[in-house]
């Protein structure tokens, strides 16, 4: 950012307020069963989550005039609303110079393995569309003089195809969208957790059919239970971020895979997390990656006597490769196994992991430049990598401290630390490494339909992402499927009108109804912060970004008893108020063990270390080096490339519990042979819906 900036801009671009007054959505008519009055609604769609890919599929909806409802558990609360990063990236097709090549673009997102190559595809040419839509609801995007949209390069992005509105990126376009949905007159119901899929039919025609929720508002019954009755319901309600004590999530995301797996639904990809530095939960949840570490801020640690420590300098050669590698992880961010081979940037968070370990605590100090690495030179503005110079003074940042380059580079990321009572100009950053993306989630195909007929997944809930993803492709993900789920259901409703009842809809009911009475007021049950405790301890310990193989198995026998504990003496939901916390934390519960399953699954089938994960063996055939030696004690295994062209499925069902399999990758047709006369036709005639 060469050019001043205003402060009411900034302010404009980090304290940015969501609008009020959106519509209520009204009962239909009420239910009674074993003297309970519930209430109904019902809608042709319900969209469940108000993030921006649940917001942009609502809208998309109401536009081609499906009668929606959108529920969530906190109007504009999660990931969407609260997270981002230095400048939060959305990564679409590039327009600039030459353009792009949607193929390539494909290619780039499914990378890493195990990414069906239509959904790659469709993500790539459908950001075109997702991007001008958000540009045309107001989402203040950058662009040069010519109208070129500014570009720059992300984490798994080789071409530069990622842009940004600055640190709040996703809360902006919550915003724009918001304000289209309240302009639509689309209703919403606040305060509710959904416990359960309705559902019609049986074997293979069974469908979705609505929605068992938990509103708070509602005081019609004791537990404020509600039915929503909808033959088309979307799961938009984002990612487990209660499912690790080591998160970047702000606190009380628990998104809804736990409810997917209850209801019998396809998961992929399981093993398949995004783990990098950022501040820690317990204070402010934001991840540390693009300039807040191109900027080459102090890292050190301290004990519990204040004693600090230049650990970084342990592992790496030089002053000169130390601090080029903190600046690598600006686009590096993620953590990556075979980054920390070489001296490269991923040692930076095994350095910290270790440190962790230690009991200290490690941080960002943007007043002072890295320490040296001792018998070495001093940190030098003339002595960097080549890359790294090159950057900096592309930018017209060869400034003599962290805070001045940071300051030129991008002060909307001092801005937004202030905006929470942190001054990185006075202050150092405590900090950590955090769980902080699921790239698995439900399988899904190129219309966002999982394997529930009637049932679709976008954003961070649907497993569309393999083992790598560019850096913002999320972002994109959920906005392309938003907008197809919405294409499709329209088109289903224009070819056959269905029902909103459900012959199931008492079974349903009457479940949640003896659910919450055994668990109210339980006081043989598990205690709700003990249950949160120790799944989130397992998944830290033993499932993290660092992750000893021996350690697996016996935790995913831990999970199952916890599991089957939870069916003997259920949890203790001691005060109405938590009622919402206690069905999602059953949920997790759930979800914790269904993600071990997989890890153990895949290691027993051979599988190395890929993605966010470093699997820890003795057998481990890599180990990394540090300046003072090899760290045998984080030998890991490699990875096994041919698992990158296949994609693991786990389905839940209590006679058989988890089941997994494996299918290879879809592929995707010739696209240069699709002609316009020859496929304007199943265009017209909706064929192209299946």
């Amino acid at each position: 950012m060469g050019t001043e900036i205003p402060q009411h801009l900034l302010d404009e671009l980090t304290d940015v307020r969501l609008p009020r007054g959106v519509k209520r959505a009204e009962i239909s008519e009420f239910h009674e069963l074993n003297g309970v009055r519930i209430p109904v609604y019902r809608c042709s769609a319900v969209v469940l989550g108000s993030g921006a890919a649940g917001l942009r599929a609502a809208v998309e909806l109401e536009r081609r005039g499906v009668d929606v409802l959108v529920v969530t558990r906190k109007l504009f609360w999660g990931t969407s609303a609260f997270s981002g990063s230095d400048k939060q990236t959305l990564h679409t097709a590039c327009t600039k110079h030459h353009g792009d090549d949607f193929t390539k673009m494909a290619q780039a997102l499914g990378a890493g393995g195990a990414m069906d190559a239509d959904v790659a595809y469709v993500e790539a040419v459908g950001s075109i569309d997702a991007f001008a839509g958000l540009k045309y609801l107001g989402l203040p995007l950058p662009q040069d003089r010519y109208g070129a949209v500014l570009r720059y390069q992300t984490d798994h992005d080789e071409f530069g195809r990622a842009t940004s509105c600055g640190p709040r990126t996703s809360r902006l376009m919550v915003k724009v969208l918001v304000e289209e949905a309240i302009r639509l007159g689309i209703p919403f119901l606040d305060h509710s957790t959904a416990m359960s899929l309705v559902k019609s039919g049986s074997g293979e025609s069974e469908r979705a059919a609505g929605l068992v929720i938990v509103n708070r508002t509602n005081h019609d019954n004791p537990y404020g239970l509600s039915v929503i009755l909808s033959p088309n319901v979307v799961l938009a309600s984002g990612g487990p971020g209660e499912l690790y004590r080591d998160s970047v999530y702000p606190k009380n995301c628990f998104g809804s895979l736990g409810l997917a797996l209850e209801a019998g639904l396809e998961l992929t990809n399981l093993t398949e997390h995004q783990f990098g530095i950022g501040t820690r939960r317990t204070e402010f949840p934001w991840n540390l990656s693009g300039t807040y570490v191109q900027v080459m801020p102090y890292v050190y640690s301290t004990d519990a006597a204040g004693q600090e420590y230049n650990f970084l300098a342990d592992y790496y050669r030089t002053t000169q490769e130390l601090v080029s590698n903190v600046f690598r992880k600006g686009y590096q961010w993620p953590f990556h196994a075979s980054r920390t081979l070489d001296f490269g940037s991923s040692l930076v968070d095994l350095a910290i992991f270790q440190e962790t370990r230690l009991g200290r605590t490690v941080w960002l100090d943007f007043r002072r430049n890295p320490e040296a690495v001792p018998g070495d030179l001093p940190f030098d503005l003339a002595r960097l990598d080549p890359d790294v110079r090159a950057y900096l003074e592309n930018n017209n940042a060869l400034l003599e401290t962290p805070i001045a380059r940071l300051q030129r580079m991008n002060p909307l990321a001092i801005e937004l630390y202030k905006q929470y009572r942190r001054d990185i100009a006075r202050d150092p950053l405590p900090f950590n490494v955090n769980h902080q993306h699921m790239n698995g989630g439900i399988d899904v195909d190129i219309y966002a339909r999982s394997s529930l007929e009637g049932c679709y997944a976008v954003g961070e809930i649907a497993g569309t992402h393999g083992v790598t993803r560019p850096g913002g492709a999320a972002l994109n993900a959920g906005q392309v499927f938003g907008q197809r789920c919405a294409a499709h259901i329209e088109a289903r409703l224009k070819r056959e009108p269905q029902s909103q009842d459900s012959e199931h809809l008492r079974d349903a009911l009457g479940y949640a109804l003896r659910w919450l009475g055994r668990n109210v007021d339980n006081a043989e049950g598990i205690a709700l912060d003990a249950l949160a405790d120790e799944i989130q301890t397992r998944m830290s310990d033993c499932a993290g970004f660092i992750c000893r193989v021996d350690d697996v198995a016996p935790a995913l026998q831990a999970a199952r008893r916890l599991n089957r504990r939870l069916a003997e003496v259920g949890i203790n939901i001691s005060e109405p108020r938590h009622l919402s916390e206690g069905v999602l934390r059953a949920q997790t519960a759930l979800l914790s063990e269904a993600v071990l399953c997989a890890l153990d699954h895949y290691i027993r089938q051979g599988g190395g270390s890929r993605g966010a994960r470093m699997l820890r063996s003795k057998a481990g055939t890599r180990a990394p080096l540090s300046r003072l030696g090899p760290l045998d004690a984080y030998r890991f295994l490699a990875e096994n490339e041919s698992q990158r062209e296949k994609k693991m499925i786990l389905r839940y069902t209590p006679e058989a519990g988890m089941t997994i399999f494996e299918r290879p990758l879809r592929t995707i047709e010739d696209t240069g042979k699709i002609y316009f006369e020859k496929n304007w036709g199943a265009f017209l005639t909706g064929e192209i819906y299946p």
